[in-house]
């Protein structure tokens, strides 16, 4: 059932503010709106539609935090939302299944500027990227007041950056990156952004199903990007920074569609989807044509001397000629 009414509760004004969802009032709404409109329990649906939202935190989502993704417009990540709850009201009784992604760091962490220092002790700006051969040279290296922290050396810390560095540069990654305190575990900019939070739980309680949410980014040695896996592995001594997720992938093989939206278009959503189309590649490729990209639910980061829109469009031009479906909000794809 598409394109059922927008529950009057909802409002747009609101969705680029923090504010605490009525969850008694809501499950009441819910239970009374399954009624009216006939919604079955998720369960008894013959299709099974999986909707990934990835990071749509309030640390991305709402201007003034820490990382908002402005987009080219400079409300992107706004606008997308108030798109992404009317999506999810709309098709309430279609979607079967919602996982949410969260970004969840800690402060001493691979992209964060207390981990590394300069000759003088100062620590790199945000948004500074970090090289192999800054690293080598010595222009910048791993704090050597954090090694007791992780049980290491201070050498051995070095070494492990600069291969961590290294490997990036193989793999054709981002440079690392030294982002700004975000999306903190136990901060406000962690949380789901409300208005979103609000819909997930409306259409859980309407159609009884659990949402599912999905913990990445807290690993100290790498960054985190794709929920699928993170930028780098294991260590200069093999060592596990990080696992891979084969969850995604086996899901996908289990429903009829899932459909990916969230932030940022050219980092999270993008690394995701890539390693996505990665696990597709080796297992079936005809399981791309059940992945649809909400692309009018996602933006790319642009910040002052950085503007990821092209690469970001460029990543999904790559997935679109894999197979995968570049879609509207408001296209009447799920019919």
């Amino acid at each position: 059932m598409t394109n059922l009414p927008i529950p009057s509760f909802f409002d747009a004004q609101k969705v680029g503010e923090v504010w605490r969802v009525p969850y008694e009032e809501r499950a009441k709404q819910a239970s009374d709106w399954a009624r009216q409109h006939g919604l079955e329990a998720a369960a008894a649906s013959k299709r099974r539609i999986w909707l990934l939202l990835v990071d749509v935190q309030n640390t991305f989502c709402i201007p003034d935090f820490e990382l908002f993704v402005a987009g080219r417009s400079g409300r992107g990540a706004v606008e997308d939302n108030v798109r992404l709850c009317q999506f999810i009201y709309h098709n309430l009784g279609v979607i079967t299944h919602i996982s949410a992604t969260m970004d969840t760091h800690l402060s001493q962490q691979v992209f964060h500027a207390i981990f590394f220092v300069d000759n003088d002790g100062n620590h790199p700006a945000p948004y500074t990227n970090i090289q192999a051969s800054e690293l080598k040279t010595g222009k910048w290296k791993f704090n050597p007041a954090l090694a007791p922290r992780f049980g290491i050396t201070a050498e051995y810390g070095r070494q492990m950056m600069i291969h961590y560095a290294d490997e990036l540069e193989k793999k054709g990654k981002y440079a690392l990156t030294i982002w700004p305190y975000h999306a903190m575990l136990g901060g406000i900019g962690h949380a789901l952004v409300s208005s979103v939070e609000e819909a997930i739980f409306f259409h859980s309680m309407a159609r009884l199903t659990q949402p599912e949410f999905e913990v990445k980014g807290d690993r100290p040695f790498t960054e985190h990007y794709s929920v699928i896996g993170p930028e780098v592995t294991r260590g200069p001594r093999g060592e596990v920074l990080g696992e891979r997720n084969s969850k995604f992938i086996e899901t996908l093989k289990q429903v009829d569609a899932v459909i990916i939206a969230g932030q940022a278009k050219s980092h999270c959503v993008a690394w995701t989807i890539s390693d996505l189309l990665d696990d597709i590649q080796a297992e079936d490729k005809s399981l791309a044509n059940k992945v649809y990209l909400l692309e009018d639910c996602t933006s790319p980061v642009v910040v002052p001397g950085a503007d990821f829109t092209d690469a970001a469009n460029e990543a999904f031009d790559k997935f679109a000629k894999a197979g995968m479906r570049r879609v509207k909000s408001t296209d009447n794809f799920l019919s």
